[in-house]
């Protein structure tokens, strides 16, 4: 990935007012979140911090904004982040090394993807993985009329957006390559902020049915996101999702 010099000079002209940020901290957080994303773009940055604090290896705070950034393989139309209290290797950085985190931080903010972005991080490991599993996890549950106990090959995976619904859309490939769309339509809701549960769901004979057959064995069936994710709002509209909460990014 590379930053445009429209990105670059967004770092250091919110940096002026602090030699340490403009000259030395700021490049570094550039090249750090360089190491981070596979493409951003509008991306600016705001560090609030003081040279003493620098120097002791503390940054009060970062707040980003990004427009189409691409993380981990997940395409974001939106992001608008904050971490504080960010513990650094001060005296590397003073000296031209790279910008290395050293102890874990939280980043709070709000994310939007909309509907072109989930299809297009489909492609990527993480959310592939996941459809896919939650799919062959109902399949062999026999919740739809199907049972199997083999690993099942899916492709074409699709996602849309309804109004409080998404719509999981697939392709069965047989042994013999014979394809069956399948698709399920479903709300989701937090039971907690790391626990999220389906709402409702149905069968669709194809994604773009309108009627389904209810899967009332999957109502409330619960996916854990993980310790270190919390989402403290969700809302599903069919131009985009939004989500509000909070990360914990790890020292790599």
């Amino acid at each position: 990935m590379t930053l445009s010099d429209r990105d670059t000079n967004e770092i250091e002209t919110v940096a002026k007012g602090s030699r340490l940020i403009s000259r030395v901290l700021a490049p570094a957080v550039r090249l750090w979140l360089r190491s981070q994303v596979e493409q951003v773009e509008d991306l600016q940055v705001q560090i609030e911090s003081g040279d003493r604090q620098i120097l002791s290896g503390c940054i009060p705070q970062i707040a980003l904004s990004a427009k189409n950034a691409i993380y981990q393989g997940l395409a974001l139309s939106q992001i608008q982040l904050t971490g504080q209290n960010i513990r650094v290797n001060a005296g590397q950085i003073v000296r031209g090394k790279p910008l290395r985190l050293l102890e874990p931080i939280a980043i709070q903010g709000s994310v939007f993807l909309e509907a072109a972005d989930l299809n297009t991080s489909l492609n990527a490991p993480l959310l592939r993985a996941g459809v896919i599993e939650f799919l062959q996890t109902l399949l062999k549950s026999g919740a739809a009329g199907m049972s199997s106990n083999r690993e099942l090959n899916l492709q074409n995976l699709t996602i849309q957006l309804r109004a409080n619904l998404v719509v999981l859309g697939a392709d069965l490939i047989s042994d013999s390559g014979n394809q069956t769309p399948i698709a399920i339509r479903t709300g989701f809701d937090l039971a907690a902020p790391n626990l999220l549960k389906l709402v409702s769901p149905q069968w669709l004979p194809h994604a773009n049915a309108k009627r389904g057959l209810p899967l009332s064995d999957l109502d409330g069936y619960l996916f854990d996101l993980g310790s270190e994710t919390e989402i403290y709002e969700l809302t599903i509209a069919p131009e985009k999702v939004t989500c509000v909460g909070k990360l914990m990014v790890l020292p790599a």
